[in-house]
């Protein structure tokens, strides 16, 4: 048998609290599972710093990979098996796409990438097709299968209705990670009928496209995902907590420059410092790793690093004030000159910190993000852009929110220093003495 068409003697399943159960069947898709580098997927969480704000966060890239790969399958299987638009001979490799979208995440993902530059994607792709346990399960598919895989993930390939089920408005990473964050951190606004979504989604040449039937339930959906992001992903607290990770790589990355003698030396951090990452060295950085470090540079001579360490360590996080930066530069600039008069740094205790999502849009000639709409198939067979039939998803349709804050470190403001500066600095701030 043809190890592309393997499949295991009984079905593997994973219990899963989101889906009730991950079924595997297919060889390649349980080899994959086992390698080295997906299993590291198990030491990176979903939602970076969240789990300080929502207790129960705690869930890891490898849960919501099984997910993404789990509802592919429903769809392929359940839904799209024999339709004459769907091509059965991509099913493997939608299903190895789905399960390895997210394969080159690092440690705290987003505010790693920043402060490092660099994208995780193009880390996914060297993992595909690097030297990996990963590449050698996928090249015993084909020689040319890891690069379709990986063309897949970074959305260059020609099969586009693959591509539509993984990434797209209304994909199956999106419905995993609602739910499941949702879940974890106990809030009602992520929850929407999948079920139903999968039910009345087809196949089409370019994309995945919706039953007319089914608008109302893609309408919860986009909703659903409007919510989650104003009151989980972009939740201040959590934002707090992202900005003083992100102060605290910039400060041991500063230091390193600088030529400071470390107590501990940044061993996992050396590559990225030179800004020579290998492969093998990135896999190695995980989140275990990255809080060994925060847990002993509280230790360091230098006050700052000490300091942002044990606020992350310890949840001692920066308070924050609304802030419009169109109109309130001046008072930006006079609050940093007051923190440097009372020896405040504001590199790294006065930081302006943006939000902005755009919930739902279609492409606009002249735009240079193509955004693929949400397409409904109507009863004649005619598609229409999903905003022009509803109401509740035009309101919100190319409508950006952004949301600016300004945080600060109230404990080193609201102390028993009754200083002219001092209230200077309340004041600006708006906090009551």
């Amino acid at each position: 048998m043809a190890y592309a068409t393997e499949k295991l003697d009984e079905e593997k399943v994973f219990k899963d609290p989101v889906h009730r159960y991950v079924h595997v069947r297919d060889r390649v898709i349980w080899d994959l599972i086992g390698t080295k580098e997906f299993q590291r997927l198990r030491r990176i969480k979903q939602l970076g710093t969240t789990f300080l704000t929502f207790h129960g966060a705690e869930h890891s890239r490898f849960n919501h990979s099984l997910g993404v790969y789990e509802i592919v399958r429903r769809i392929i299987d359940d839904v799209f098996a024999g339709r004459p638009e769907w091509n059965d001979d991509d099913r493997l490799l939608t299903l190895c796409a789905a399960l390895l979208h997210d394969l080159g995440h690092g440690p705290f993902s987003h505010s790693f990438e920043k402060v490092f530059d660099f994208d995780h994607e193009d880390f996914t792709r060297k993992i595909i097709e690097g030297e990996t346990e990963v590449n050698q399960v996928l090249t015993k598919v084909s020689a040319d299968f890891p690069k379709q895989v990986a063309e897949v993930i970074a959305k260059t390939s020609e099969k586009k209705l693959v591509i539509s089920l993984i990434s797209s408005q209304i994909d199956a990473d999106r419905m995993d990670y609602l739910q499941r964050d949702a879940y974890y951190t106990g809030v009602s606004y992520g929850h929407f009928d999948m079920e139903r979504i999968l039910r009345v989604m087809r196949p089409r040449e370019d994309q995945a496209v919706i039953k007319q039937s089914g608008m109302h339930a893609v309408e919860d959906y986009i909703m659903s995902r409007y919510q989650m992001y104003w009151q989980v992903y972009f939740h201040p607290v959590s934002r707090s907590a992202e900005v003083i990770l992100s102060k605290i790589l910039h400060r041991a990355k500063d230091l390193f420059a600088q030529n400071f003698a470390f107590k501990h030396e940044p061993l996992h951090f050396y590559s990225f410092f030179h800004e020579k990452v290998t492969l093998e060295d990135y896999l190695k950085l995980d989140e275990a790793i990255m809080f060994y470090y925060f847990q002993i540079w509280q230790e360091e001579a230098d006050p700052i690093l000490s300091d942002l360490c044990k606020r992350f360590v310890n949840r001692n996080l920066f308070k924050y004030a609304e802030f419009d930066p169109a109109k309130e530069y001046k008072k930006l600039a006079k609050l940093t000159n007051l923190f440097e008069k009372a020896g405040i740094d504001p590199e790294y205790y006065l930081v302006v910190d943006s939000s902005s999502d755009l919930p739902y849009d279609f492409y606009r000639p002249g735009e240079e993000e193509e955004r693929l709409p949400i397409h409904l198939l109507m009863k004649n067979g005619e598609l229409k852009e999903f905003s022009r039939e509803s109401e509740i998803v035009d309101a919100i349709s190319g409508k950006r929110r952004t949301d600016h804050k300004l945080y600060y470190p109230a404990d080193l403001i609201l102390d028993d220093d009754a200083s002219e500066m001092n209230k200077q600095i309340r004041k600006l701030l708006d906090i009551e003495n």
